[in-house]
């Protein structure tokens, strides 16, 4: 009798591929992705202020550099003699960028704030001045929010609407509201403009917006907003349930686990909160 083969092992991935520990780690690619990671956050840094906050002597970090300059990963402006991460770098971020995909890197984080809050998650997106429900991950309670994938909604009087109408141009929310109009829904409906852009306002200042029965008597959103590698925001997530389950006293606790969880997406797709 023979011993069977052993089962192989994931393509692309060696045998110490679950092993972190310091000896599997290539110690000068380390340091170089902390010199990146350095210059990413900066506007511009010498040779001597990035040795120091990295921690290396400067003699280490320039020989780095160098490495990353062949490659074009980072550049030197000569006045002033300032690195920046070049547009090598970018070329590799913009590989990521192609592939991602935020419903799929919002999914978890709603299931998430489903559990913590006990209502239901949705995930929107604008199109063509209007909400566009992506994805929504239901509460197990009988009386419960409802947006198929594929709904539509009015931006002025959606959660997810306002949280993404707060951090466009002023001139781009008038836009909208010309196209669209302020339709009034509910006696709580925003159908001025005046009213939205201090509703708005609102929303910034706390990083969330609240649809307080605006679209459906009975019903309330908190929503905040994920944004791109441009600092634009491109969709929304919010949590939304019955006003006797989800009262206003409990808008900035859900509100916190809305933003926490939609800055998580926004980290997860590359992008940068304002």
């Amino acid at each position: 009798m023979t011993d069977s083969p052993p089962a192989p092992r994931p393509r692309g991935r060696p045998r110490a591929f679950h092993d972190k520990t310091e000896q599997n780690t290539v110690q000068s690619l380390d340091r170089a992705m902390r010199l990146l990671r350095l210059l990413s956050d900066s506007a511009g840094l010498t040779l001597s202020e990035l040795a120091q906050q990295a921690g290396q002597s400067p003699a280490t970090v320039y020989r780095v550099l160098v490495t990353l300059q062949g490659h074009g990963m980072v550049e030197i402006e000569e006045p002033g003699q300032l690195w920046h991460v070049g547009p090598g770098s970018f070329r590799i971020g913009s590989a990521f960028l192609r592939r991602t995909k935020v419903a799929e890197r919002a999914r978890g984080r709603m299931q998430a704030l489903m559990r913590a809050t006990g209502e239901t998650a949705n995930l929107g997106i604008e199109s063509r001045d209007e909400v566009l429900f992506l994805a929504q991950v239901e509460t197990h309670e009988a009386i419960r929010a409802f947006f198929p994938p594929g709904t539509l909604s009015p931006m002025h009087v959606s959660g997810i609407g306002k949280a993404l109408l707060a951090w466009l141009p002023e001139d781009r929310v008038r836009e909208i509201a010309a196209h669209r109009g302020l339709e009034r829904f509910t006696p709580r409906s925003l159908t001025s403009l005046a009213a939205l852009m201090d509703d708005l306002a609102t929303t910034r200042a706390r990083g969330y917006a609240v649809d307080d029965q605006e679209k459906a008597e009975g019903m309330r959103c908190i929503a905040a907003p994920i944004f791109n590698a441009y600092r634009e925001p491109v969709a929304g997530l919010s949590v939304s349930g019955p006003t006797f389950r989800m009262g206003l006293e409990d808008a900035d606790r859900i509100g916190a686990q809305v933003v926490e969880a939609a800055a998580a997406v926004t980290e997860a797709i590359g992008g940068v909160r304002p």
